[in-house]
């Protein structure tokens, strides 16, 4: 370890330098040329070591931004931690995104270097360039072979002028290259610019600082969620926030080992090779394990109904209600019950963080009725972006919230009810937008758009989310709700893949719904068939359905797949117009 990593108080590159007193230690596994290969400490540091000569010879100084558009890997690491090293400030863009945000984002942020996964994307970036920035260009140098990265070197500042090479071609020799460093920074300067997912107009660019981002980071770590002998699986994108704190800056603080699954598609296969011990996770992993137990279960009657009572039971356990027949029925019927599940997760996953989108508790019941503990947790982009998680205590793991808040946030709500979030991790502002800034920030309170329930605890506030401040639907008569609620209740109905609310200023409420099953009246009944617990106002009167999913490459969908709710309604603006044009049936 270089004697300036061996002083850092806040540099994120400090994460890898003090590891290399321990080279030996496996950090990274990753898949390639059809191997999982595993990276020491020392392997790590050699390749960040040889990014950060690449880097100094390619002119590039503290300050100047580094954008990485990249699949997951222990390239990202080293590219990520060299740069951050140098004093340089990491732009992390989303591989799945369409070629014209992408342009868009290093035009706005002003990268002097983009790194991408392949000279295919390189194309696809080349093609859109002159529309995103008429001065910029950009060239195509083919794949680069072991180490499948393309660069563009963008080096003027007037004009994107650009060179393209390989990686290998770009890197100088290993011989070559001094010890990888990380130089002092002050706790306030630019590590990142991430950029939210757009789900209306253009992304906007968090500035999130070195103390922002290692603030967050050892406040989870004080929750004692990961240890130094787990093994993570990571599988979301490292360039969304909860994986980078959670899965990258998180586990790489204190030693623990990350896998880089291949794929989602192969995530069932990975998962049961490499056996993780923790994940984080979205909703929508367990929503589609949940999904799959169902349809096994619906051939068997018998082992349906000693399933439900297992996870009854050890919902019970959990909650510290459990009477003698739930201890009994979990002694004699639960391993049997719960490993054919557990272990399609590995067999050796001893607690998951779920983040990004509500989590149905139906769904958390069953897990947790089986021994995993499933955490749901909150956070956003502009915080760093973790703002509370439940704990790993069972007694106090209540995934109906999202936990309290962690140590060093404040959190209190609004006249409206909106979560307000204060602490070390809040942003420095979005990138070249004030207006925007001004609007989330006022006196260091960050305002989240959630509309929230806060509970006093010994352990903090414990957030309820209920919904958010700028989607609550106003019907015509007057009656409010938040959308999210509804949508995840009729979602828990696996006809519909996926559905949005519709209905501001208007009569009745219309589901868009995309489903194989096309009869409308019958899905309008299954819809409302959730909805027995809401008020009654809350039915669905109308159903637009649509067989074509929403996707990232149709536009409906953020790289995160958070829906894009203002295009939603651009496509079915027609259909959604002949719908209240003709006022709708009666239920």
């Amino acid at each position: 370890m270089s004697a300036a990593a061996s002083k850092l108080t806040h540099n994120l590159a400090r994460y890898l330098g003090n590891h290399l007193a321990t080279p030996e230690r496996v950090l990274y596994r990753h898949h390639a040329d059809g191997k999982w290969l595993d990276f020491t400490a020392h392997a790590v540091g050699q390749r960040a070591a040889r990014w950060q000569e690449a880097m100094r010879r390619a002119g590039l100084q503290a300050g100047d931004r580094v954008a990485l558009c990249l699949k997951n890997s222990v390239n990202w690491v080293a590219i990520d931690q060299a740069a951050l090293g140098l004093g340089l400030v990491v732009v992390p863009l989303y591989v799945d995104d369409n070629a014209e945000n992408i342009a868009w984002c290093v035009t706005h942020s002003g990268a002097k270097l983009l790194v991408v996964e392949n000279a295919r994307m390189a194309k696809a970036l080349t093609h859109v360039a002159g529309d995103v920035a008429p001065d910029s260009s950009t060239a195509s140098a083919g794949e680069a072979g072991p180490v499948p990265l393309t660069l563009c070197l963008k080096l003027e500042a007037d004009e994107m002028r650009a060179d393209l090479c390989s990686a290998e071609n770009f890197l100088p020799p290993q011989a070559a290259c001094p010890a990888f460093v990380a130089h002092e920074v002050a706790p306030d300067q630019l590590a990142t610019i991430c950029y939210t997912s757009g789900t209306s107009g253009r992304p906007k660019g968090v500035m999130l600082s070195h103390r922002n981002i290692t603030a967050n980071v050892t406040a989870c770590a004080s929750l004692g969620i990961a240890r130094p002998d787990d093994v993570f699986l990571s599988f979301l994108p490292l360039s969304h926030m909860f994986e980078r704190t959670g899965g990258y800056y998180l586990p790489l603080s204190i030693g623990a080992k990350v896998v880089y699954a291949r794929s989602v598609t192969h995530l069932p296969d990975d998962l049961l090779e490499q056996k993780p011990t923790a994940l984080f996770a979205v909703p929508r992993i367990f929503e589609k394990f949940a999904a799959r137990i169902e349809k096994e279960l619906a051939k068997d009657d018998k082992k349906r109904k000693i399933f439900e009572r297992v996870v009854a039971a050890g919902w019970a356990k959990h909650q510290g209600t459990a009477g003698i027949v739930d201890h009994f029925m979990l002694g004699l019927l639960r391993k049997r019950a719960a490993a054919a599940v557990l272990d399609r997760l590995g067999g050796r996953l001893r607690l998951a963080v779920v983040g990004g989108a509500a989590l149905d508790a139906r769904i958390a019941r069953t897990f947790i009725g089986l021994g995993l503990p499933l955490m749901h947790g909150y956070g956003m982009t502009e915080a760093s972006p973790v703002i509370s998680v439940n704990p790993l205590e069972a007694a106090l793991n209540d995934p109906a919230s999202v936990g309290p808040a962690l140590p060093d946030i404040e959190v209190r709500l609004s006249e409206a009810g909106e979560l307000l979030v204060r602490g070390p991790s809040v942003m420095q502002g979005y990138l070249d937008d004030p207006a925007a800034t001004a609007r989330v920030l006022h006196d260091g309170w960050l305002h989240t758009g959630d509309l929230c329930e806060l509970r006093a605890e010994p352990q903090g506030n414990r957030i309820f989310i209920r919904g958010r401040l700028k989607d609550v639907l106003v019907l015509s008569n007057g009656e409010k709700l938040p959308p999210q609620d509804v949508e995840l209740a009729i979602l828990a109905d696996d006809v519909f893949e996926q559905g949005m609310l519709v209905g501001e200023g208007k009569p009745f409420l219309t589901l868009l719904a995309v489903s194989q099953e096309t009869d409308e009246r019958a899905l309008m009944k299954r819809a409302n068939e959730r909805l027995k617990a809401f008020p009654r106002y809350v039915r669905i009167r109308r159903v637009v359905v649509s067989k074509e999913p929403w996707s990232v490459d149709n536009g409906l969908l953020t790289p995160t797949l958070k829906v894009k709710r203002s295009k939603v309604l651009e496509r079915f603006a027609a259909p959604l117009e002949a719908v209240y044009a003709d006022g709708g049936p009666s239920e």
